[in-house]
């Protein structure tokens, strides 16, 4: 078990106007995610907070309990906190002394630098959740006109507005890439990829992600460094107005998009758009494992006819049988060998040596299932294992790809992308070489 110390600090701003059953989040973690968390302070983030703590309370038209938290670390601090306010079991810390009300929204914020050019929004939670897109939305809208500060997605600034992002990729002549639509194309790909690596790996893209596993839309505000022209007053300004639109909520975010791509702060690819590319796949998917399931249950026969010479010779249909028990065995004893490597390679044990036994459980996981590649046999009279097998792991993949499409669209693309040619066009043609080569690798040992 790994132990972890730190100190969150929070304080709770009572609502002067109603009982305190609901309350809004206002947080810094005291490590910035620039690096993707590799130890940059969050100093003026943390700054920030304190400064809206100060200025906030001389108001007495918030509706909702208003908590100030500054957590310890990047993520633990904050997992820490979230536990014991939100009565959360799995892990251990000292029971908070001040209490509040529901929390429907939170806005981490993230300042590393000195001063900022943009404000960028990450908003990828764990697991591929995502927040309701009106609070992206109202931030950015706020940011706009009343701060007069520009959103964008992540830390990637427009090549078409920004010189300093305006550089051509290596793979691009510079003639294609001075074309302002293939400058929009390419910063819009960029943050559809990046988006599409935060939700496939099931890592949230920042502090914020930790809320939404609790049913709380939460994203950062990211205030991409620079010498200029934004600070305090800019940052203050937009996160007060923010603040001011949730405290207006009569109830929960849900009347929009909780699924949605944004291609650009202005710009989002609706579920309608993007889902379907997934699902034909994995519907042709099964569709070829129920004609391999229909094949492998039939066998055409050629009759001999007794004047050759005359008369074509006539096919037969012939049913035989599936050997489904070897196939679900097969099956069955594959996923328990995952789970079990899921087991250890997921342990404190495997994550201290993790370059010596890395090697070990990667001949482990792709060496044993071939040691079975000549031990199952074929009955007379019965179907080819492999076909039946073929057929259980196209279904198989057909319905996960199809209900994890529903929950995470990156995940489902990316097991569409690497799974699908490797099950179906799978045969026994190139385990069999393989086989053969080992062999007469040993018989040339010998």
């Amino acid at each position: 078990m790994t132990v972890i110390n730190g100190t969150n600090a929070y304080a709770v701003l009572a609502s002067p106007r109603h009982s305190g059953t609901e309350a809004m989040v206002i947080s810094a973690s005291w490590l910035s995610r620039s690096g993707e968390g590799d130890g940059t302070i969050n100093i003026r983030g943390v700054s920030t907070v304190l400064a809206l703590a100060g200025f906030l309370k001389r108001y007495s038209y918030w509706a909702k309990d208003i908590v100030f938290v500054v957590s310890d670390g990047y993520l633990d601090g904050m997992q820490a906190w979230l536990v014991f306010m939100l009565f959360v079991a799995g892990l251990y810390a000292e029971p908070l002394q001040f209490a509040s009300g529901v929390i429907w929204t939170a806005l981490n914020i993230d300042y590393p630098g000195h001063s900022f050019s943009h404000l960028g929004v990450f908003f990828e939670g764990l697991n591929g959740r995502l927040p309701n897109q009106d609070l992206i939305n109202s931030f950015e809208r706020i940011a706009r006109y009343t701060a007069g500060v520009s959103v964008t997605v992540y830390d990637h600034l427009d090549p078409r507005a920004e010189p300093s992002a305006d550089k051509a990729p290596w793979f691009l002549p510079q003639s294609i890439y001075n074309i302002l639509e293939v400058k929009g194309y390419l910063y819009q790909a960029k943050n559809i990829a990046r988006h599409a690596k935060y939700q496939a790996s099931g890592r949230g893209s920042g502090v914020h992600g930790l809320f939404h596993q609790f049913r709380i839309d939460a994203i950062t505000l990211f205030a991409v460094p620079a010498m200029g022209p934004h600070g305090f007053h800019a940052i203050g300004r937009t996160i007060e107005s923010t603040l001011r639109t949730m405290n207006n909520l009569l109830e929960r975010l849900h009347a929009s998009f909780f699924f949605y791509i944004l291609s650009g702060p202005q710009r989002f690819l609706k579920i309608g758009l993007y889902l379907p590319s997934v699902i034909l796949i994995s519907v042709a998917m099964m569709f070829h494992g129920l004609s391999t399931w229909s094949n492998a249950g039939w066998v055409e026969e050629t009759l001999p006819t007794e004047k050759e010479d005359k008369a074509q010779p006539t096919a037969k249909w012939r049913r035989r049988r599936r050997p489904v028990i070897s196939a679900l065995c097969m099956m069955i004893a594959t996923h328990a060998l995952g789970l079990i490597i899921f087991n250890v390679v997921t342990t404190p044990w495997f994550m201290k040596n993790t370059q010596a036994l890395s090697p070990f459980m990667l001949v482990l996981g792709v060496g044993t299932p071939l040691l079975f590649v000549r031990r199952v046999g074929t009955d007379v009279g019965s179907a080819p294992t492999y076909m039946v097998l073929k057929a259980f792991n196209l279904c198989l993949s057909s319905t996960v790809i199809s209900i994890i499409t529903l929950l995470n669209f990156s995940l489902a693309a990316s097991l569409t992308l690497f799974l699908t040619p490797v099950v179906a066009f799978s045969s026994p043609a190139f385990l069999a070489q393989l086989s053969h080569g080992f062999s007469s690798t040993r018989a040339w040992r010998m």
